[in-house]
């Protein structure tokens, strides 16, 4: 697409020059937004909803599992766009990304191995948050005039708290959920398919970032221009993929390394209550940075508490809130407990962490996941190492491609709850265009106005879910009391009664 590097060019000087103009600002709000008050909020938020429904995510965990992964779909009668499974693959696209593999690998550079710790308590306690907002995103949802689902925080925000309090709240969630999708959900996904790309890359490659844009251009536009159905088929076949090609290479590394991992395991309970940091031999780093950078990067990664949990559950197949929301929760121990737990391993048995390069800068972020699987299969240069270095590209390209067609879907469902269809198209032609810009630009300022607009959207609603506390206790507590709550609509009796948690009708919207 060598007729579009005018256009690029402009695009990037004119970034540059608002970079340099902006740039240390939004940096500054940036850092502020996902602060201390934000992460511990999100931190408080499932540690009441864990309270509240009594453990629901151990509780439940096993059937949820099985649901999820096994059954996969309720009857075919059932309500929605996308089976149990479909759902989650939406779910689990959007989210497994490159926080899985650089988030991580940030998190452990700054706060030491006992980070990892305190994003196991985030996966944990965030699956409480999930299930909530996956819950309210079945309760609320309605049907538009295409037949579609359409659920989310700017459904339950704006139908399930009365007044102009509930609408507000809605208004600003779809605000910051659009700004986010463009940035955070795309051009700084397809940005780093292009540096991991780079990374495996010889330098006097034939390959450039312009057919890495132009191949991402392509499989963008043909994946969401076929609406949440067709996404629904690509995650369903991508993401078990990805996940068990790179959860499989980081095993194969423990296994190498199996004889460092007990130390490893010892190092994480530790330093989660000491502190540590990698530089200067885990001694540079106090207690309460490990833990808000495991919280921060954890809470990053598995996004509970966002509100992006209730978009793709909005979609499913089901007559009953609380077995998608079930279903969803299993986002969160996937994400987090599995592929989070598989980098950080990975990381500290290979005895990476404190690595310096050339230039004398620690390595931290996706170079320093990159090196632990190299070093963990043989070494770099070695052939070993070159196949921990191919794991770790094509789980970063998976993982970012999944998260821009995942975080499509989400902004749309925010456009349309406030223009309808009528801009749909054009927002999808607009979204297909930025997944190339962020392929072969380096969008500074944009990335760090939509990490903002990311952070945002968990203000209004985790100010929206503390107010619908009651009703998510209520509809779990009258699931569960069912004697029969295991029973699908399929294996049901006919005359079962259902009890009052069905999903809220409405009239169908534009």
């Amino acid at each position: 697409m060598d007729f579009l590097d005018p256009v690029t060019d402009a695009v990037q000087t004119w970034s540059d020059g608002l970079t340099a103009r902006y740039g240390d600002a939004v940096a500054d709000v940036g850092a502020v937004v996902w602060g201390p008050l934000l992460v511990f909020t999100l931190f408080g938020v499932g540690l009441i909803f864990t309270i509240q429904l009594k453990g629901v995510q151990f509780r439940r965990l096993g059937y949820a599992l099985w649901l999820a992964l096994f059954k996969r779909k309720e009857n075919a009668g059932s309500e929605g766009d996308l089976s149990h499974y479909q759902a989650l693959s939406v779910a689990l696209a959007a989210t497994v990304g490159v926080g899985n593999i650089g988030g991580v690998g940030a998190a452990i550079a700054i706060g030491g191995p006992g980070a990892l710790f305190w994003m196991w308590v985030t996966g944990f306690l965030g699956m409480a948050t999930k299930y909530s907002e996956a819950l309210l995103g079945v309760k609320f949802r309605t049907v538009n005039k295409h037949g579609e689902q359409s659920g989310g925080p700017q459904r339950y925000l704006s139908d399930g708290i009365p007044g102009p309090i509930g609408k507000v709240l809605a208004f600003l969630f779809a605000l910051f959920g659009v700004v986010a999708s463009f940035g955070i959900g795309n051009a700084v996904q397809s940005g780093n398919v292009t540096s991991a790309l780079d990374a495996q890359l010889p330098a006097d490659s034939w390959w450039t970032p312009q057919l890495t844009g132009l191949v991402i251009f392509v499989l963008v536009g043909v994946t969401i221009l076929g609406g949440i159905k067709w996404i629904g088929h690509v995650a369903a076949a991508l993401v078990p993929f990805m996940i068990v090609f790179y959860v499989a290479g980081a095993l194969a590394v423990l296994a190498f390394n199996w004889d460092a991992l007990g130390t490893a395991i010892t190092q994480i309970f530790e330093q989660a209550f000491t502190g540590g940091a990698a530089v200067g031999g885990f001694t540079g780093s106090a207690i309460m940075l490990t833990i808000q950078i495991g919280f921060a990067r954890g809470i990053f990664s598995n996004e509970s508490g966002l509100g992006t949990g209730g978009f793709a559950a909005a979609a499913a197949k089901t007559d009953q809130p609380v077995r998608q929301a079930m279903v969803s929760m299993t986002q969160t121990f996937i994400d987090t407990i599995i592929v989070v737990t598989m980098t950080g391993l990975v990381i500290v048995v290979t005895g990476v962490l404190g690595t310096v390069d050339a230039d004398g800068e620690l390595v931290t972020s996706s170079a320093l996941t990159r090196l632990a699987f190299e070093e963990g299969l043989g070494g770099p240069g070695t052939t070993g190492g070159a196949i921990g270095g191919f794991i770790v590209a094509v789980g970063l390209a998976t993982f970012a491609f999944s998260t821009i067609i995942g975080w499509s879907y989400y902004g749309e469902k925010c456009l349309e709850r406030y223009t309808g269809r009528a801009l749909i198209l054009p927002y999808r032609i607009v979204y297909v265009l930025v997944s190339y810009l962020g392929a072969v630009t380096s969008l500074d300022l944009l990335w760090g106005l939509s990490d903002i607009a990311n952070g945002l959207m968990a203000l209004p609603n985790l100010i929206g879910l503390m107010m619908l506390t009651p009703l998510v206790y209520r509809e779990t507590r009258e699931f569960f009391s069912r004697p029969d709550w295991r029973m699908l609509p399929s294996d049901a009796v006919a005359d079962a009664a259902e009890p009052s948690n069905r999903t809220v009708p409405a009239p169908a919207q534009d």
